[in-house]
């Protein structure tokens, strides 16, 4: 299942994608993860000209950095920052640079969606806590306080963290395919079978620090080839079997 978050006339509903048809049928249950047998309104609205929202509101976001075997710099121990809930945005929506920084980046990820209260778990038990993925860009600002450390001040801003288009329940994480364009031209090229931790270890490590909650999100790091982004240009981060996550840059 594809669970998208859009804007109605009755304000943002979680709504099931229907790819073949170009609709989103309408949840019945406002919650979220929805329950295993979801009920629909009757009522769906055209995919096509829908005004998609980031797919879910966490309540945290858990980074994960240095985490694909392919990078020179990738990480023995777990490296993880958090991003607050504010710097979310959504499909379309436009990533504001920040007027102090030349130097925001783009970072492509794979971003794990938590579905039930997740503390202290086994990786063998972990899949049973994820509600699904999405596409994620984890915006950074690498001119302000990366040289000190203060990761927090470089990844926190408003709109650093693009997320969708939806969120899929049913894709397999350990081998997906995941680009980054920006203007067209293909930036970042990697696949999810180079996380120097999956899926499963990430969330049971994470868990064992910090209780993970329905909505929270994990990102779970960045293939190479991250580079600055400038006033006007789209980026577009691709998931296979997800989707495509488009968002403009605008100068403030």
């Amino acid at each position: 299942m594809h669970l998208a978050r859009v804007m109605t006339e009755h304000g943002p509903r979680y709504g099931a994608v229907d790819p073949k048809e170009r609709s989103v049928r309408i949840l019945a249950d406002e919650c979220f993860p929805p329950g295993p047998s979801p009920q629909f309104t009757g009522l769906s609205v055209p995919l096509d000209g829908a005004r998609l929202l980031a797919p879910v509101a966490p309540g945290k976001i858990v980074v994960i950095g240095r985490n694909y075997g392919s990078r020179a710099d990738a990480a023995d121990t777990l490296v993880l920052h958090l991003k607050p809930p504010t710097a979310v945005t959504g499909p379309g929506e436009p990533i504001l640079l920040p007027s102090g920084s030349k130097d925001v980046r783009y970072e492509g990820e794979l971003a794990v969606v938590i579905g039930s209260v997740c503390r202290a778990v086994d990786p063998d038990q972990a899949e049973a806590h994820v509600f699904g993925y999405t596409c994620a860009n984890d915006v950074t600002a690498w001119d302000i306080g990366t040289e000190g450390g203060q990761w927090t001040k470089a990844k926190g801003m408003d709109t650093f963290c693009p997320l969708g288009p939806w969120i899929t329940t049913d894709v397999d994480p350990a081998a997906a395919v995941i680009t980054t364009h920006v203007n067209g031209e293909l930036r970042q090229h990697g696949s999810t079978a180079e996380l120097t931790r999956a899926t499963a270890v990430l969330v049971s490590e994470v868990s064992h620090l910090m209780t993970l909650l329905p909505g929270d999100l994990l990102l779970t790091g960045t293939p190479g080839g991250s580079a600055s982004l400038a006033d006007g240009d789209e980026v577009t981060v691709a998931i296979e079997g997800i989707g495509a996550l488009r968002n403009p840059v605008v100068g403030r």
